[in-house]
């Protein structure tokens, strides 16, 4: 029997690319799929243009913008309820091969073992170029590094395991999610991948990236590399990571570590008289570690920014 896979798409103010992935999915040779787009309170029309082009993709609106993690709970509860026995989180800015999840759902049923898979993600507007083959943790600090970024790849490579995957490529069995449960909404938007592929791990689960399988990822569209958001959150995301999954010496070491790289980052840009941008990310990282330490999780409360998902 072939397994049956949901893919969710999460989309905020996201239209011309969600329709464009919407488009790719459906040129997948995969027999057993359905296509889930949860709406995050978009205002672009993007609900009315997905239901009028793309009718026979289930779609869910939520009220508001729930954020990344619990944004794709909404959609992955729904998909467990229908008996889904894998669930795919799929970034709304990517296309993906035609082969991709053929290759996915392969590898994973290879090995009981394995309970999430990736693909390789190639950048979109460099398409021969990896953006990610999976990630490494660093646990003296948190900090976190993309595998083969900004290598090409070869034809035949073996699967291999990472310590995490990209959410934007996110393939999970039935039986991990049950086991793990799900993203934890407290991240909001970033490392609730890292801290779910941990969880996931140690109840004895493989994580891989199979480089057969293919996508391409518009890179930081929504909210920028740079933005003031990313800081805040890489910032304080980083220390809830550490402080959640080590313990003891380790944790108080390394969440010294990452607050001194904190400290370190904002002198930097204040001592060196960096552009204003530059100064309101420094000011980002400081609400960041301020928001940690009082305990404030969840969305971000900053003046004048825009959440994204």
């Amino acid at each position: 029997m072939i397994p049956c896979v949901t893919i969710i798409i999460l989309n905020w103010n996201g239209l011309a690319d969600t329709l464009e992935c919407l488009e790719s999915l459906a040129d997948l040779d995969y027999p057993a799929y359905e296509v889930v787009v949860v709406d995050n309170g978009s205002m672009d029309g993007s609900v009315e243009a997905i239901r009028g082009c793309f009718p026979q993709v289930t779609l869910i609106e939520n009220s508001e913008n729930m954020g990344f993690a619990e944004g794709n709970n909404v959609g992955t509860r729904r998909a467990l309820e229908h008996g889904a026995d894998y669930v795919l989180l799929l970034n709304n800015d990517t296309v993906v091969d035609s082969a991709f999840l053929v290759e996915l759902v392969n590898v994973a049923e290879t090995d009981g073992e394995i309970g999430v898979a990736s693909p390789l993600i190639f950048y979109y507007d460099a398409p021969d170029e990896i953006w990610t083959a999976g990630a490494t943790i660093n646990w003296v600090n948190g900090s976190t590094r993309r595998l083969r970024a900004g290598e090409t790849a070869h034809e035949g490579e073996p699967t291999f395991d990472v310590d995490f995957v990209s959410g934007c490529a996110l393939l999970a069995k039935r039986e991990v999610i049950e086991t793990t449960g799900f993203l934890d909404p407290d991240y909001y938007l970033y490392y609730e991948e890292a801290d779910w592929c941990v969880r996931a791990r140690n109840q004895g689960y493989r994580i891989v990236c199979v480089p057969q399988a293919k996508m391409w990822h518009k890179v930081s569209r929504s909210i920028g590399s740079s933005s003031p958001l990313v800081s805040y959150y890489m910032t304080r995301n980083a220390l809830l990571f550490l402080r959640k999954h080590l313990s003891g010496i380790q944790q108080v070491l390394s969440l010294g570590r990452s607050l001194v790289s904190t400290a370190r980052s904002v002198v930097s840009i204040y001592t060196k008289r960096k552009n204003a941008h530059r100064r309101a990310n420094a000011r980002a990282q400081v609400l960041g570690v301020w928001d940690f330490a009082r305990g404030r999780f969840g969305a971000a409360r900053m003046p004048d920014q825009r959440v994204s998902t």
